[in-house]
């Protein structure tokens, strides 16, 4: 049965529009074999309750669950408590806590796959906030992480970009939180586009020079590192820091505008993928992904 939805046009009025039918993909619960694919999942707030940028957030668990194991089912490891879940933008660090106990408790209860975003969001915005505050901040969450059982994705920090001066205090805190991590982490580089606090990241504007400190950091704590997620909107930017990896660290693309191109590669080596893009178009990536 065909369905009506109504869209707005430009004069202020509704015209109905017909859906199709929709597409149907080959579908598949085993994992890619030939890239490692993460969905960076979205939460789905409890429509009766109030949420807000500044309130505590109040989650639909069953709902927000559900869609966890929707793309588990579909071969997909989740990347959760990311910026795509709304970290920093509502949900907070004790609701962030209780969806990390519970997503790596179901993920470990089938077999599947998971790894949790690790940040400094528990501290209050403020001029006071010195490097030792983010380096306490991100100990904490890494060890609530690695407590539950969880593999680690080391976020960027707004506080950290707010309270560093020069591209050593990044290297002081990254050195401090790799050096205490026990399994490889996930380091993520995520730009201004998508958070304009995060300017300046690595300890420069020139993103060509905060490439280098980003890589220095790799080249040191490489058997810590399972790969770099950068969303930087930038093709060529990112496959030439792919080039520039150690061998054993991947390149994770977070490119929602480029990852098809990324992630098929090119004769020199290809992207795997940590995507929120992934959460909205699962059932055709996971088929694209097994194709």
């Amino acid at each position: 049965m065909a369905h009506q939805i109504l869209l707005p046009r430009a004069d202020g009025t509704c015209a109905p529009y017909t859906l199709g039918e929709p597409s149907t993909y080959p579908s598949s619960s085993a994992p890619s074999h030939s890239r490692v694919a993460y969905a960076a999942a979205h939460v789905v707030c409890d429509p009766l309750a109030e949420n807000g940028p500044v309130s505590p957030a109040h989650l639909d668990w069953d709902a927000t669950m559900a869609y966890r194991h929707h793309l588990w089912s579909l071969g997909f490891s989740v990347a959760e408590a990311m910026d795509t879940a709304q970290r920093g933008m509502g949900l907070d660090w004790k609701v962030t806590g209780e969806l990390i106990r519970r997503s790596v408790a179901d993920a470990r209860a089938i077999g599947a796959g998971i790894a949790c975003g690790a940040g400094t969001d528990q501290l209050a915005s403020s001029a006071r906030v010195t490097l030792d505050d983010v380096q306490a901040a991100y100990e904490e969450q890494c060890s609530f992480i690695e407590g539950e059982g969880g593999r680690i994705i080391l976020m960027a920090s707004r506080a950290l970009a707010s309270c560093a001066r020069t591209p050593d205090d990044y290297i002081q805190v990254y050195d401090r939180i790799l050096t205490q991590v026990s399994q490889p982490v996930i380091l993520h580089w995520l730009g201004d586009m998508f958070d304009p606090a995060l300017a300046g990241y690595w300890g420069y504007q020139d993103l060509d020079a905060a490439m280098m400190t980003c890589l220095s950091i790799i080249e040191r704590h490489a058997a810590k590192i399972d790969g770099i997620k950068i969303s930087l909107l930038n093709a060529d930017r990112e496959i030439a820091m792919r080039r520039h990896l150690p061998p054993a660290v991947r390149m994770y693309t977070g490119d929602d505008f480029n990852y098809p191109e990324l992630i098929r590669g090119d004769e020199q080596g290809y992207s795997h993928a940590l995507l929120g893009i992934f959460d909205a178009i699962a059932p055709a990536a996971a088929a694209a992904l097994q194709a």
